[in-house]
């Protein structure tokens, strides 16, 4: 078996055979040495920026998974105003119902005017407000989607059709600007510091989406149970509300 490292496309190995023929016919001179030297760099080098490319995509399809995450939440709260407005509705129908069956008392009887005008009145509903009723989600929703949406220029960096083409080597400046420390775990060559300093730098960003992805879960999920309950609470009232229409128009029919 060879020393030097297999390239990942399984059809180049012929091209690898020849490379290792190339050599050994070389020799083990100091010519054959560098040119072997050589190769592996570039091989670690063309690795390496596979790897940034591939840390690079990754990031963006987890920038488009957040953009995806926050348009959903944004759906649901506007489907929790909707379900407001409804309750509102039935709430005031409920009252407006409760009204005309004292009317309808009144007119059956005497005794029943009597009756209604010593009971006590119901309380009065507070004027609605114009406009959309006031509505928030929960708060770990709310907290989740804003930290996505600070997100925003970066997924427009990021998008493949939206970001710029620029040169990697334009990358390699930026690694004079970490610490010693880091500068010490990292590998002497430029190129390949730069490269390294670009994974580690996406692999944390990876790590802070997934963190944000999964408060946009958590709190996707808490807002749905809160408006179930919603529903639960608006089916009951409608049910009850189906029952007093039908008594109040049976009331009518028989005046």
């Amino acid at each position: 078996m060879s020393a030097h490292p297999r390239s990942y496309n399984p059809f180049a190995e012929e091209e690898e055979e020849e490379e290792v023929s190339s050599w050994s016919a070389k020799g083990s001179g100091e010519a054959g040495l560098a040119d072997r030297q050589r190769y592996l760099q570039q091989e670690v080098l063309r690795r390496s920026a596979a790897t940034v490319d591939s840390t690079t995509r990754s990031l963006s399809l987890l920038y488009e998974s957040e953009q995806i995450g926050v348009a959903a939440s944004e759906e649901l709260v506007r489907q929790g105003e909707a379900l407001k407005r409804t309750e509102q509705m039935v709430d005031k129908m409920e009252q407006d119902l409760k009204t005309s069956q004292k009317h309808i008392n009144s007119i059956k009887s005497v005794w029943g005017g009597l009756v209604n005008y010593f009971k006590a009145k119901p309380p009065e509903s507070k004027p609605e407000q114009n406009g959309t009723p006031e509505y928030s989600a929960n708060t770990r929703l709310r907290e989740a989607m804003l930290s996505s949406k600070e997100q925003e220029s970066k997924y427009q960096e990021s998008h493949p059709n939206l970001r710029k083409l620029h040169n990697p080597d334009n990358d390699f400046g930026k690694a004079d600007s970490v610490s010693s420390v880091q500068r010490d775990s990292y590998p002497k060559n430029q190129h390949l510091r730069a490269y390294h300093q670009k994974i580690d730098n996406n692999l944390d960003e990876m790590s802070s989406g997934l963190s944000r992805l999964k408060n946009l879960a958590l709190g996707l999920q808490t807002e749905i149970d809160e408006q179930d309950e919603m529903l639960d609470r608006l089916t009951r009232k409608v049910e009850t509300l189906d029952v007093n229409i039908k008594s109040t128009d049976k009331k009518v029919r028989q005046l």
